[in-house]
Order: C-alpha cells, then structure tokens, then sequence
C-alpha cells in the first residue's frame, strides 16, 4: 500500500443521496462535495461516481472539470467503500478490496456501496484482490514503507468481525496491504460514527512522522483519549525501527457544532494529499489560520489549501472521508 503523499493518477468520489443521514441538508452537503471535487481537480483528476438517478445534477453542479459516472450508490463516503489501490516492487498495481457493512450496519442499505470495491476495480482495469474482513479505507494508514496505523475500537468491534481475534485481523491486514508491521492504536470510543477511524485524528506527514490532534480542554473526555493514543505512538517503532516525531494539529472547538449536531466532525487533521497539495478542511473561524501554519510547516513542498465546508461535516466526516486517491503504478 503506498503512501498517500506518492503519485496519484486521480481521485475517486461518490455523491451524495442518502436522505435520512443528510436531511434537508442534502444540496448543501452536494455543494460541499463538489467545491471539494473542484479544488483538488486544480491538482489531479477527479472522478465522481453518482447513482443513475443523480448523474445529470451531478453534473451541473460539478461542472466541467470533474468527471461524473454513473454508478449505483447507497450514500457517498468513498475512503471506505472504494477499493485500496496497491503497487509492487515492479510498478504493477493491484486493488484490495474489503468487506463493507456499513460501519456495523449503521446504516441502511448498504448493499450497492458493498459492491463499489469490485466495481470500482474492475473500471479502472485492475485486479481486484477481496477480503472477509470488514475494514473501511478510513479505518488504516500507511507510511507506504511497511508501516500500518489502525485502531482496536474499530477493527475488533464486535459490529464488524466478532469471530476474528487481534491477531488474525493483524494477520489479514499484512497479507492484503502488503505492510510488516501493524501499530494498533487505542482509538476513540466517543465517535459514533465509524468506532474511531484513525483518519479522524492522525496522519502520515512521511515515515516516522504523524499528525497527532490535539485536544486543548483537559476536561473533554476525549483529552485523555487523544493523550492515550499519543502514547503508544510515543512508545512505538515503525516496520524499520525508527521512533515516531510527534506532530500536534489542533481539532477545531467544539463551538463550531450546530445544535442537536452531535455527530459533527470537527477533525482538521482530516485532509486530502493530493500532487503537490493538501486540500485540508476550513470551518470559517480564525483557528483555520493556525492549523495553515501546521500544514506548511508539515508539508512544505506542497501548496496548502482549505476550502471553506458548510454541511459536510454534519454527516460526520471530512474530506479525507470522501476522497480517495488512484495510486500510481510504473508510468511504463
């Protein structure tokens, strides 16, 4: 599994239709995913996957510079119903595709999205490898030289894999992704959502060096979470037995979330590498500014920029949730 900051051929997205999670927030949260959908096409191309019935205001919405195919759809989270692209030692490229359920059946159906894996493979003309394993693209990450971050509050709850052990989802997760080491965090128990994805509070800066949030108000029950998942990180090697650099990036307040919003995302760390950018989440408060200078200094070959999010969040997730990247194989 390569590394999100290596070459990209493009970006998958799905559009957004399911009524009951969106509500009366349902065009905002399109206009969302299309601004998103505009800005990282400035970098790479784009392609969004709508449902039949959706593909034409997918379209006008869109416009142009984004690529709309029909596809059919339950709802729009990407990261964790498209496949994994992989890359071997002689450039070739290979798809893992897990099993979907829709983060223990939160939400149904779930059926189309399930199939989005295979589908999606088969499209872009690439061997579709599968797994048994419930596993959503959000829930790991790698450093794209051995190195696997996940959490145990995701991948061992019991609404996923009841019948696996740790070490057999460790054992599939090396086998699929092709990595030597997995560092299983904590995770985060207080996000209802998706049990503690990982990409809502760290990130790959390159090997050996993660975002980590951080949590200001020491009376936030996820203070003492955060500070736990700090820690194993702090105690751990990676696949080639480097310390980890610890980096802070602030989440934003909890000031920002709408009242009855309790599912809002308020992770920065959230973020898209794209080529030669980092398309990173703005909630339109003066933090923004601070987590642009984090950014920078974390990526400082790449352009930094945030695009400004209205509904997205409501559905509990950000833009590292809905995107995800068409690794590159040999340019041959």
């Amino acid at each position: 599994m390569p590394a999100e900051w290596e070459r990209h051929i493009g970006c998958w997205m799905a559009w957004p239709r399911r009524a009951d999670l969106w509500r009366e927030h349902l065009h905002g949260a399109r206009t969302d995913y299309a601004r998103v959908a505009q800005t990282i096409a400035q970098f790479e191309g784009v392609t969004m996957f709508a449902d039949p019935e959706d593909a034409d205001g997918a379209r006008e919405i869109c416009g142009r510079s984004i690529k709309v195919v029909a596809v059919p759809l339950d709802d729009s989270w990407l990261r964790d119903s498209a496949p994994t692209v992989l890359v071997d030692s002689a450039g070739r490229r290979a798809a893992a595709a897990f099993t979907f359920n829709a983060w223990g059946a939160k939400y149904e159906p779930y059926d189309k999205d399930a199939r989005l894996g295979r589908q999606i493979g088969a499209m872009s003309d690439i061997p579709v490898f599968t797994s048994d394993l419930v596993a959503e693209g959000g829930a790991f990450l790698s450093d794209g030289e051995g190195t696997l971050l996940t959490a145990e509050t995701c991948l061992l709850n019991r609404n996923r894999n009841p019948s696996w052990s740790k070490a057999e989802v460790d054992s599939e997760l090396r086998a699929m992704l092709g990595v030597k080491k997995v560092i299983w965090l904590p995770g985060d128990p207080t996000d209802t959502e998706t049990d503690g994805h990982v990409d809502g509070f760290v990130a790959f800066v390159k090997p050996a060096h993660v975002l980590c949030e951080r949590v200001a108000d020491p009376s936030d029950p996820r203070y003492r979470i955060m500070a736990e998942n700090r820690r194993v990180l702090e105690t751990e090697t990676d696949a080639c037995g480097r310390s980890f650099n610890l980096l802070p990036i602030d989440e934003a307040p909890r000031s920002v979330i709408p009242v009855g919003e309790d599912g809002y995302c308020r992770s920065y760390v959230n973020f898209y590498i794209a080529n030669g950018a980092v398309i990173f989440p703005a909630y339109g408060i003066p933090e923004d500014a601070n987590v642009f200078e984090t950014l920078k200094t974390a990526y400082p070959d790449r352009a930094i920029v945030p695009v400004d999010l209205n509904d997205l969040f409501r559905g509990g997730g950000g833009i590292h949730c809905i995107t995800q990247q068409e690794s590159a194989g040999n340019p041959g």
